[in-house]
């Protein structure tokens, strides 16, 4: 089905909801920070009409079995960890629950096996639910295509807990450069994941990654574009993890009733 036709179906379907004054079922994934936040905040959500927005039927936690027995939801929120991804996929598959992801970390195979999904329920995964993360990755492939030439640095810091590096942002990140970069004809670019010992002369078309981990930072991106006698720094800063929540929910809204398919951010929160 066609961007166009999911999109106009999905809304169909959010417009009946609406009316009806049903809130979303939602199942979550995991009940550490994120989730506990997630939960919380869709228990107070109301919709337009004072009405409730969201209805928690399950949350996941340490027994991962217990998805295989957990009540059918509208839509699966799942900001976990990759270990849960064999949880995910048999609840998603026996429930056909839509799926917003925002776990980061997968490797080839799991990414495929995340991808799968899509062909039994929509899809939605990000390395970042925020908006203004979402701008500063526009802002980001406008300044690669039109900083020619310009050396590209991308740092990310978060807390101490973070167990994947570089982060999902990070790598967001590096897409739009690298995308920006080909797309403009200036050839393949390339990552590199910090720097040791007598590395040489800086490849003109590297891009620099960098992760910092400390203390209780919820999130810091800067893409920093250095040129002859000039630098360009883009920074969003993040204070704390309810940007992630809010952008998460707002996203379970836009997901609930969508026909089967992976599904981008920007598509979905943005009809682009």
């Amino acid at each position: 089905m066609a961007s166009e036709e999911r999109m106009a179906a999905a809304g169909a379907t959010a417009a009946s909801a609406a009316v009806a004054g049903t809130p979303i079922k939602i199942a979550i994934m995991g009940e550490g920070r994120m989730g506990s936040l997630i939960r919380s905040t869709a228990e107070v959500a109301r919709d337009e009409a004072g009405a409730p927005a969201f209805e928690v039927v399950a949350q996941i936690g340490f027994d991962l079995s217990a998805a295989d027995s957990a009540p059918a939801a509208d839509v699966l929120v799942d900001f976990s960890n990759v270990a849960t991804l064999p949880a995910v996929a048999s609840y998603v598959r026996r429930t056909g629950a839509a799926l917003v992801s925002g776990t980061t970390g997968y490797d080839d195979a799991q990414t495929a096996e995340l991808r799968s999904l899509a062909d039994v329920a929509a899809v939605l995964h990000s390395g970042n639910y925020s908006l203004g993360v979402a701008v500063l990755r526009h802002a980001t492939a406008l300044a690669a295509r039109e900083l020619a030439g310009f050396d590209v640095e991308i740092i990310e810091t978060h807390h101490n807990q973070k167990v994947d590096a570089p982060s999902g942002t990070a790598n967001i990140l590096l897409d739009a450069v690298v995308g920006a970069e080909e797309a403009a004809g200036r050839g393949e670019y390339h990552p590199v994941f910090g720097r040791h010992g007598m590395v040489g002369a800086r490849d003109p078309r590297e891009v620099g990654m960098h992760s910092l981990r400390g203390g209780t930072v919820a999130g810091v991106h800067t893409v920093s574009f250095f040129g002859p006698d000039e630098e360009v720094s883009l920074t969003h800063r993040a204070t704390s993890r309810q940007i992630f929540v809010n952008g998460a929910l707002a996203a379970v809204r836009r997901m609930a009733g969508r026909p089967a398919g992976w599904y981008g951010f920007d598509e979905v929160m943005f009809g682009a």
